[in-house]
């Protein structure tokens, strides 16, 4: 019998086929879940967002901090999260009164495909809007990058069973992998990592951030919220994304590979 598939996964039937022209064959794949969930925020549709139906709590929290919904995990109260018939998932969260309030004014529904970091952004101006400098700062060497991104994926369950998925590390300044989060949407797995942070105890500031991602201006804009000091991504940096980080003061390292990475 086959193992169970991690979680985040699920087992299908496909056809393999070869290009020397041997016989094409059957094989039972693990693929990674995609599906919409549907985020209600104190009764209201707030969005749509596809996303990988696994640590949805950690996703909730995480998603309510990036999109400054709440001030601090004090705004958020709970979060349940349930399969809907026909497919999707509904995540129903509970935020403060006090908090909740302003959705009141943005009540509509959203779809955010390809789970889109901006999903609440409805101007040019709330896209470019100001946020608050990185306050914190830690002593990181290249090397403790080096480290993590050498270790990252001993950390991917998910990733080394379908090779679909995204991942995001919170990391100390050695270098040492403390948390991971996973999901088919590279923001998805960063607000995921966020939320799972605060609901540990970790202080973000205290550490870095490790992507399996390309740098764009939404994840520079999500460190930059969350108040991690060092960003850190195996792919390229987008020209936005290192503007932003250099006027936020977030330290950026891009194209991280086994024997160098660029600092922007």
């Amino acid at each position: 019998m086959a193992p169970m598939p991690v979680e985040g996964s699920a087992r299908f039937a496909v056809t393999e086929h070869f290009a020397d022209g041997a016989p094409a064959r059957t094989l039972d794949r693990v693929l990674i879940e995609e599906a919409p969930v549907a985020i209600e925020i104190n009764g209201i549709g707030y969005a749509v967002m596809m996303a990988t139906p696994a640590d949805l709590e950690d996703y909730a929290l995480g998603f309510c901090l990036s999109e400054q919904l709440i001030a601090s995990p004090a705004g958020f109260q709970s979060a349940d999260a349930a399969a809907v018939d026909g497919g999707g998932w509904m995540l129903r969260i509970a935020l403060t009164a006090s908090d909740a309030a302003p959705l009141l004014e943005r009540a509509r529904l959203r779809l955010a495909e390809g789970s889109c970091g901006l999903c609440g952004i409805e101007s040019l101006e709330q896209v470019m809007r100001p946020l608050r400098p990185v306050k914190s700062t830690l002593d990181l060497e290249p090397e403790a990058v080096f480290r993590a991104a050498a270790g990252l994926r001993q950390h991917q369950a998910l990733g080394r069973e379908t090779g679909a998925a995204h991942a995001a590390a919170l990391c100390s300044s050695a270098g040492d992998i403390v948390l991971v989060r996973e999901d088919v949407g590279r923001h998805n797995a960063f607000d995921k990592l966020i939320g799972a942070a605060h609901r540990a105890g970790l202080a973000m500031a205290d550490h870095f951030v490790l992507l399996s991602a390309r740098c764009s201006f939404e994840l520079v804009q999500k460190a930059v919220i969350a108040g991690v000091p060092a960003l850190a991504t195996i792919s390229a940096a987008s020209s936005l994304a290192v503007e932003q980080a250099a006027a936020h003061g977030l330290r950026l390292f891009s194209l991280v590979r086994s024997d160098s990475l660029l600092e922007a």
